[in-house]
């Protein structure tokens, strides 16, 4: 069993080494079987070790800790290479291959007439590796090499079509913020260090439990460690880079962007639950955070043209849930969602991206509609996926989001409230989205509409399943008040148990959590039937870019002026400073001192020079002289 964790890994670096190394050199379907097929082998070796973990090899709930080798020792401070399998990294290791794999399908169709096929192939066995290795690392150092591998991998796909200069803008806008999160956790890791002596969860946490609660460190340590998460997991304020992310090609926005590498930070609070349990304050911050960057991103959404921004915004919208769930001690919940949007959205992504391979190119949906005809696959599981993320039951979206509503509720009714509007918002610019894009007449080109045409099946079967995982991926975590164990909740309950989690609070009576998922069902459905009247019923069409509209939709289609103010506020100031610093301390102080150094050594010997006369009578007296001297200070 231990053999098999340490190849999950394994082979997708080396189809990313074989793909690197001679993709030029071999066939398009030859790079495509090996890039999916490496992945498909980590699937199976996942799915094989989550079985055993479940009931076959290992008693459920144990972990297994697999020793690779000694990776760094000096002084006191030792950190080996080991994998941690629990239940935690074994579901996310489900989560990564399974979506990771219908991904690199679906690329195969998407990116088969692009040159660059191989490249973009090993990039993305590139991130599978990373991640595996973030989430299977069993010390905060370990995670943190996975951490700034898929921040690398990002950046490369982003920027993959890199003769457009715009892209090039967006890759570097994305590393350069998630840089400023890693620095947060970074300083976190060395206080966690400092603090405990180790860096090892096991050890760390075991000597974490008997701390008091509010301790002052613990709560440094905590938001250190979420100013990580903000920055990898596209929370305010370092959320700008994710919407400005989708310029990379439609499977990177739906891998990338939308199942995996943003869930980072939700993984690793996740796995530091103990350490948020003892910072009451800290969680207060992670659910006020997520619970504002929620609204905040939906809002947003409501009045963006283009296809794959609104599910830009919807991500960060989304992964605030996720926070909140965090924040409000739903650590099984926040989980949930974590997997429930990997399905839905990874699908819209991918639906998406059908429908801009049919559009030839095209992303802006007021150029679309009437696609519903020409796209009758694409159509069905996008609407199963817009369902779902709407959280109708009893879809996947519904169960996730209501266990983090349910707990939100229970610790401050206002964030269920507010919980509750970043629903009825996501279900608005979600159904605008679909209304727009497949009902209606099509307003696009006479070229583009004698272009329309399904997608190959490289690209719908993975819609498919998505959207079968869409429907029933909710069915694993089913409440008590419908007759359900929550086999997820008890399946994680050995990382969370020290944290004392409840699959939904004791003294929430069934009573009221039925009413509370009536009016939020209610609620999503009279957003949805304002979508319709507005958009289908009433034909409106969202005005065209440079069009006069009020005050507050012009501020909110502006995305609140966040890039300006950054620009602004950080982006000019620095540059100001960096010029300044150029001029006048790199060109008059720095360079001045070293050409200085310099002539003088040059001065120094040209006047050195003028001693070689070439006279031997002068040799001699110099070397009596030199002798008398030396002589003299001897003696002194």
């Amino acid at each position: 069993m231990n053999s098999i964790f340490t190849l999950i890994p394994l082979f997708p670096l080396l189809g990313f080494l074989v793909i690197g190394l001679f993709g030029k050199k071999i066939s398009k379907g030859l790079v495509g079987i090996i890039g999916c097929g490496t992945v498909f082998v980590s699937l199976v070796l996942s799915v094989y070790a989550f079985s055993g973990l479940i009931g076959g090899g290992e008693k459920s709930g144990n972990s297994i800790t697999i020793h690779l080798f000694d990776w760094i020792t000096a002084g006191n401070f030792s950190a080996p290479f080991n994998f941690l399998i629990d239940p935690l990294s074994c579901w996310f290791l489900l989560i990564i291959t399974g979506i990771g794999f219908l991904i690199h399908v679906y690329s195969v169709g998407y990116m088969h007439d692009d040159p660059a096929f191989d490249r973009f192939f090993a990039y993305l066995n590139l991130f599978i590796f990373f991640m595996l290795l973030l989430v299977l690392g069993d010390s905060y150092l370990t995670m943190f090499v996975g951490w700034e591998g898929v921040g690398l991998c990002s950046y490369l796909l982003i920027g993959f079509w890199f003769k457009n200069n715009d892209y090039n803008k967006a890759a570097n806008k994305a590393f350069i913020m998630n840089r400023i999160g890693d620095l947060g956790f970074l300083l976190g890791i060395i206080l966690i260090y400092v603090t405990f002596g180790s860096i090892r969860y096991k050890e760390v946490f075991d000597v974490a439990s008997s701390f008091p609660s509010s301790k002052p460190v613990i709560i440094a340590i905590t938001l250190l460690l979420f100013v990580g998460a903000t920055g990898k997991s596209a929370q305010i304020p370092l959320y700008t880079w994710l919407p400005d992310a989708m310029a990379g090609p439609t499977p990177v926005s739906a891998l990338i962007h939308a199942a995996t590498m943003v869930t980072a930070g939700i993984y690793m609070i996740a796995r530091s639950n103990i350490l948020y349990t003892l910072a009451p304050i800290s969680m207060d911050i992670v659910a006020g955070v997520g619970l504002f960057t929620a609204i905040f991103a939906a809002t947003i959404g409501l009045f963006q043209n283009d296809i794959k921004k609104v599910l830009a915004y919807s991500t960060v919208s989304q992964l605030g849930y996720m926070f909140l769930g965090l924040g409000v001690g739903a650590y099984t919940g926040a989980v949930f969602h974590v997997t429930t949007h990997a399905f839905f959205k990874a699908l819209l992504f991918l639906g998406a991206g059908s429908v801009i391979h049919a559009m030839s190119g095209e992303q802006d949906i007021r150029k679309m509609g009437g696609l519903k005809k020409y796209l009758p696959k694409t159509y069905l599981t996008f609407f199963i996926a817009t369902i779902a993320i709407s959280g109708i039951p009893p879809f996947a979206g519904f169960f996730s989001k209501d266990e983090i509503l349910g707990h939100a509720y229970t610790y401050n009714n206002f964030f269920w409230l507010m919980g509750v509007l970043g629903s009825v918002i996501t279900a608005f610019y979600m159904f605008r989205l679909f209304f727009l894009t497949f009902f209606g007449k099509f307003r696009g080109t006479e070229k583009q509409e004698h272009h329309l045409h399904e997608s190959p099946s490289t690209m719908t079967i993975p819609l498919i399943i998505l959207a079968v995982l869409s429907v029933v991926g909710g069915f694993i975590g089913i409440p008590e008040v419908f007759g359900g164990t929550h086999w997820l909740h008890e399946f994680l309950s050995p990382v969370f148990s020290a944290s004392d989690l409840k699959t939904l609070p004791k003294e929430m009576s069934h009573s009221k959590e039925i009413t509370l998922m009536v009016v939020a069902v209610l609620a999503v459905c009279t957003s949805i039937y304002s979508a319709w009247f507005y958009y289908l019923k009433k034909e409106n069409i969202p005005v065209a870019d440079g069009v006069a509209i009020n005050p507050v939709q012009k501020t909110i289609y502006h995305k609140y002026y966040a890039d300006e103010f950054y620009e602004a506020v950080f982006t000019k100031p620095l540059n100001w400073l960096s010029e300044k610093f150029h001029k006048i301390i790199e060109l008059k102080a720095i360079d001045r001192a070293v050409n200085f150094v310099g002539e003088s050594v040059t001065w120094m010997s040209g006047q050195a020079r003028l001693l070689q006369t070439g006279h031997i009578g002068f040799y001699i007296f110099a070397m009596v002289v030199s002798i008398i001297l030396i002589l003299f200070f001897k003696l002194l």
